[in-house]
């Protein structure tokens, strides 16, 4: 009996059930046919980096350059040698201001920065970075958060009301400096709550509320223009009224005349670039700079004492609606 060469050949061990036979009778494809369901390799790959995220081989962190801090780069190798240690990878610290450590995010030139509240949004919209951690002061009332403080001289005629809005009627016609046209707690919480009480429109009709408005530069600034008698008022965050900002017998001669609380504490935003694992060592690796034996290393860097965790949209979240009422971007 002839057998059909166009039949394909069946190999079998032992009895098997008819359809395993069906299964290895199916004809063999020609060399030449095309798979469909085949992913070429190069995709495959490429998909395989999309899904896991490939660990990074080193990371670059930016410290902003900040009022009142110095020696910030020293400072800031030693925390880049601390992680390097930690992750296993080489760490680079750069020293800039809040502006280009954004921009180093968003042309992938940095994949860490720590960053104030407005900064920390824009790094969202424009590199995806989210906010992961909030420092924490001594001289933070709230923790995590802080107050933006009007200040007056203590002499000042100027005394506390009944009601915020009483308290920030008084101003009206008065000498007011601020700390800058970008800073929080000098700047936009202090014109968000004038908003709020519907003394301005926005941050850009000020002096018809004020005689006259400066700003100081810094909390420093501000403060030195009300001790001097160059300005009746002046907005800076709670932690200012000491060294380093002002000497201890300078705070003596100044009062709190109002506060704002919830100003969100600066933090260190991760961009979307670090894989999820990776960037859980990242923050675990700078929570361990909250333990005794590290702990001078972040002190020393911003006078802040802790780092937590905290989630991104709550914690700005105050930032964002003050930044609408005064009319200005993140």
């Amino acid at each position: 009996m002839a057998f059909n060469r166009k039949l394909p050949l069946c190999v079998s061990v032992g009895l098997i059930g008819l359809s395993s036979l069906f299964i290895a009778c199916a004809p063999s494809a020609p060399n030449n046919a095309k798979q469909p369901d085949a992913v070429p390799q190069s995709a495959a790959k490429q998909q395989q980096t999309v899904g896991e995220q490939k660990a990074l081989e080193r990371l670059r962190v930016v410290f902003p350059s900040r009022a009142g801090a110095t020696d910030v780069q020293r400072k800031a190798d030693l925390i880049a040698k601390f992680l390097s240690t930690e992750l296993k990878i080489p760490v680079e610290a750069i020293v800039a201001d809040d502006t280009a450590a954004v921009e180093a995010l968003k042309a992938n030139r940095a994949e860490v920065a720590f960053l104030s509240s407005r900064p920390a949004l824009k790094a969202e919209q424009l590199a995806g970075a989210r906010l992961y951690l909030a420092e924490v002061r001594d001289g933070y009332s709230g923790g995590h958060t802080y107050r933006s403080v009007w200040v007056v001289r203590e002499d000042s005629p100027l005394q506390k009301k009944s009601n915020e809005k009483e308290n920030l009627e008084q101003l009206k016609g008065k000498k007011m400096s601020f700390t800058s046209p970008t800073s929080g707690s000098g700047f936009i919480f202090p014109v968000s709550e004038l908003v709020t009480q519907g003394l301005v429109p926005d941050r850009d009709r000020l002096e018809g509320f004020f005689g006259e408005v400066s700003y100081g530069g810094n909390y420093g600034g501000a403060l030195q223009a009300v001790l001097r008698g160059q300005a009746d008022v002046a907005a800076v965050s709670e932690y200012a009224l000491k060294p380093p900002y002002i000497t201890e017998a300078e705070g003596d001669r100044l009062r709190i005349l109002h506060e704002t609380s919830e100003v969100p504490a600066h933090g260190v935003s991760i961009d979307d670039r670090v894989p999820e694992l990776q960037r859980n060592q990242v923050i675990a690796a700078l929570e361990k700079l909250n333990e005794p034996t590290n702990n001078a290393l972040l002190t020393e860097l911003y006078n802040s004492n802790q780092l937590v965790k905290v989630d991104h949209d709550t914690h700005l979240a105050p930032v964002k609606e003050a930044l609408r009422k005064v009319g200005m971007e993140p």
